[in-house]
């Protein structure tokens, strides 16, 4: 499910950043298209770059200083030969040295003394010069202009040990009424335990018998989310329950008074997935998607969340994985440029959202990949800015969320305790510069997520908003777990001390050497309102061969063990999946084995 891309561009910081903010007020400013527009002032421009080699990344806010407008157009002319290669949040267009950035579908109206962000990846040759002049909607902004430095690798936060035992949660001094929104929906409450997925552990344990069936029946009562991947599994299907049945049993569950904290994950945009096959989704952008997501998706799930008898339980909406992120980094692929042009991902998102938060004890977070995808300063800001803008045109604005997830069905480790600064030098190279993290400074998701977390707050985000981290698969126990590390070369000192084994961090499917992280636990660092298990342990991130189906998904080559990755995917190297898996969410007990006998903490 998970797809990672990255260009080589990304694999030196070796960067020079400066920012130019340029500002005017102009009279007469006309709407883009020719429509005229009463306007008493003018616009400012920020424009930062981050640079290196022959690429670089410019980040650019627009803020109208005028009357609100309903579109808008920024305009500049490079001074060198620079070349727009990849943008986002802007529709952008290139003649010679002069570019144009238009308003995305999804994101046109622009008030007074609002702010628009976007950018893009470019590249030149020589200097790369700083435009000096911008125009928005054929107004100059032309005010004078600062340049300052600022560092291209945001700073990497110090990281809490991992836990080794779940944390029990410390109820609160008084019990909130149901249905009353609550701060962190995981604390003073248990989880959910989905009795399909624990009938498919109970069965494999007792047929497995001995030791290891014995470890895997402990497994068996964990909390985790229920996967709403088609429009099928509202209702249910012959196989498995449907919404209504989840909520009904998780009422059942509730005892003495403590309510209960049902997961469920909103998974079915069109284009669903855009880089990748294993989870590719039944709706279509081009097949009238958005509608249908909107009607016989989003509706029928917020109708049933309304029900006044599912009161009593906290329901926590993580939404809509891999969506945002392709849109920050896989767009040179045609299902995800669509996914950006047509603006399905933004509009179902905000879609969802508006309805989500209207029922007060739902709980939406946001997905927010993982460090390995959005840890490079090229791909960690666009996505924040994409966020906020997303947020912004929601009902509640940056109040729709309660918070967001990494690592949703990813392996990526909580935090890599024998390499804890990535600056560290070995044989004169920093870590961060070694092959496996290709100049990404966050090799683990508490340092991610907490850099994510200060990011949106000085965005504007409420400081209350709490994140996730799926920690389902990304425990790395057993016999390769490393105690230390050593070497005299970057590469060998990391490899020989890193607890993620995987042959590259670009390899996402059914990872083998893989193990089940930390329980589900609450509150465990600063900012953090659980660490939980969203993908189910023993659920297939994607067949390793086609298999036919009438769920919309593919056999993707990277659920392939014979399979090399290109270069841009995973350097090459073959894909570290297990053979023989099923399709994406069905059961898939030779890696639930492995999971259970690599955990870590160990399953007692």
């Amino acid at each position: 499910m998970k797809s990672e891309f990255w260009s080589a561009r990304r694999k030196s910081r070796l960067a020079v950043a400066s920012s130019v903010t340029a500002a005017a007020v102009v009279a007469g400013l006309v709407v883009a298209g020719g429509s005229p527009a009463v306007a008493a002032a003018g616009c400012k421009v920020t424009y930062t770059v981050n640079q290196w080699d022959t690429g670089f990344t410019a980040n650019v806010s627009v803020t109208n200083l005028g009357d609100a407008v309903s579109n808008w157009d920024v305009q500049w002319d490079f001074a060198g030969n620079q070349q727009v290669q990849q943008g986002w949040s802007a529709t952008f267009s290139q003649s010679g040295k002069h570019v144009s950035a238009k308003n995305p579908s999804w994101g046109g109206a622009l008030g007074s003394n609002a702010t628009a962000s976007f950018g893009f990846n470019g590249s030149y040759s020589g200097t790369n010069a700083i435009p000096t002049a911008f125009s928005l909607n054929g107004v100059n902004c032309d005010g004078g202009t600062t340049t300052t430095t600022t560092p291209t690798t945001p700073t990497t936060p110090t990281t809490p040990t991992t836990p080794t035992t779940p944390t029990t949660p410390t109820g609160p001094t008084t019990t909130p009424q149901p249905g009353t929104h609550v701060e962190n929906p995981y604390a003073g409450s248990k989880g959910y335990v989905n009795p399909d997925w624990s009938a498919e552990v109970s069965a494999a344990a007792a047929a497995k018998g001995g030791t290891l069936g014995a470890q895997m029946a402990k497994v068996a009562n964990t909390s985790t989310a229920v996967w709403l991947d088609r429009i099928a599994a509202i209702d249910g299907t012959s196989s498995a329950r449907g919404l209504r049945g989840h909520l009904d049993a998780a009422l059942s569950q509730a005892s003495g008074g403590t309510p209960v904290t049902i997961q469920i994950v909103v998974y079915d945009l069109p284009n669903r997935d855009c880089a990748a096959l294993a989870s590719n989704g039944e709706l279509k952008a081009s097949e009238n998607g958005l509608a249908r997501y909107k009607s016989e998706y989003i509706d029928p799930i917020a109708s049933i969340l309304s029900d006044a008898k599912y009161a009593p339980l906290r329901i926590v909406a993580v939404v809509e994985p891999d969506s945002l992120p392709n849109l920050i980094t896989n767009t040179s692929m045609a299902t995800c440029a669509e996914a950006q042009s047509t603006g399905v991902y933004t509009q179902g998102i905000q879609y969802a959202l508006n309805k989500l938060h209207a029922i007060s004890n739902v709980y939406n977070y946001l997905d927010i990949a993982h460090s390995a995808w959005l840890g490079w300063d090229s791909n960690f800001g666009p996505f924040v800015n994409l966020v906020k803008q997303t947020l912004q045109g929601t009902t509640a604005g940056v109040n729709s969320i309660d918070g967001f997830i990494s690592s949703t069905a990813n392996y990526t480790p909580l935090t890599e305790p024998n390499l804890p600064d990535p600056n560290l030098t070995v044989g004169g190279q920093q870590l961060k510069s070694a092959t496996f993290y290709q100049w990404n400074p966050y090799f683990a998701e508490v340092p991610f997520a907490t850099a994510m977390y200060n990011a949106f707050v000085a965005a504007g985000l409420p400081s209350g908003i709490g994140m996730l981290v799926d920690t389902s698969r990304n425990g790395w126990g057993g016999s390769a777990r490393p105690t230390g590390a050593s070497g005299s070369t970057v590469d060998a000192y990391v490899n020989s001390g890193r607890i993620d084994r995987r042959l590259h961090r670009g390899n996402w499917c059914n990872q083998s050497g893989a193990g089940l992280g930390v329980r589900p636990t609450v509150a465990p660092a600063a900012h953090f309102d659980a660490y939980v298990w969203i993908k189910p342990p023993g659920e297939s991130d994607g067949a390793s061969s086609q298999i036919p189906n009438d769920e919309g998904k593919g056999a993707d080559p990277m659920c392939d063990p014979t399979f090399h990755g290109s270069q841009q995917a995973n350097g090459g190297n073959l894909t570290g999946a297990l053979p023989n898996a099923p399709l994406s969410g069905k059961w898939f007990e030779a890696q639930f084995e492995e999971l259970v006998q690599n955990a870590y903490p160990p399953v007692q």
